[in-house]
């Protein structure tokens, strides 16, 4: 039972798409799990393979590195936001969307949570439309089921045009060639 005037602390489970197009893609997006851990949002840190894929809805420019981290975090949705837009100001982000940038995370889903704010909508409006969200969150969740439609991400997945996803690097190397915790990788 709570006490009173206390918030209930209820961990729950947040999906976060980590991208890069500029500088050394593979180290930012693996750099985004120290980050996270030295910004407390969360413990139990899993991050899917790293995916190289072509950018949607930009012009021509650099393919991204992507990944999926999963995070078991206390903070609501509205303050995960803000420590992910300070994680990646810390990390050098500089450009805005549909721009090459250093990072880019963003926020997929937490737990079941759905909200529509000016600043976010959770779940992510367009991650059921692009491959390399899709692709790696199976990777780490294949059960992952949509928070609004209840349909299964695998079926989401069938859906979608072609996109190009390409496997860079697996979690095993990752895990190897980084010394990362058995906890995190």
């Amino acid at each position: 039972m709570p006490v009173e005037g206390s918030a209930d602390l209820i961990t729950k489970t947040a999906y976060l798409a980590v991208g890069s197009n500029m500088g050394q893609r593979e180290v930012a997006v693996l750099s985004v799990l120290r980050h996270l851990e030295t910004a407390n949002i969360g413990r139990n840190l899993r991050m899917s393979s790293l995916y190289e894929t072509e950018p949607i809805g930009c012009g021509p420019m650099r393919p991204f590195v992507n990944a999926v981290v999963e995070v078991q975090s206390l903070l609501c949705p509205g303050d995960l936001l803000k420590r992910l837009q300070d994680l990646e100001r810390t990390m050098g982000r500089s450009g805005g969307h549909n721009e090459p940038r250093e990072i880019d995370v963003d926020i997929v889903a937490v737990g079941d949570e759905r909200m529509r704010t000016p600043e976010l909508t959770v779940p992510h409006p367009r991650y059921y439309e692009r491959a390399f969200v899709l692709v790696p969150l199976l990777e780490l969740n294949p059960d992952f089921r949509c928070p609004v439609t209840g349909r299964s991400g695998s079926d989401l997945l069938r859906q979608l045009a072609p996109q190009k996803v390409s496997r860079i690097s697996t979690r095993k190397t990752i895990h190897g060639h980084f010394g990362l915790t058995n906890d995190v990788y």
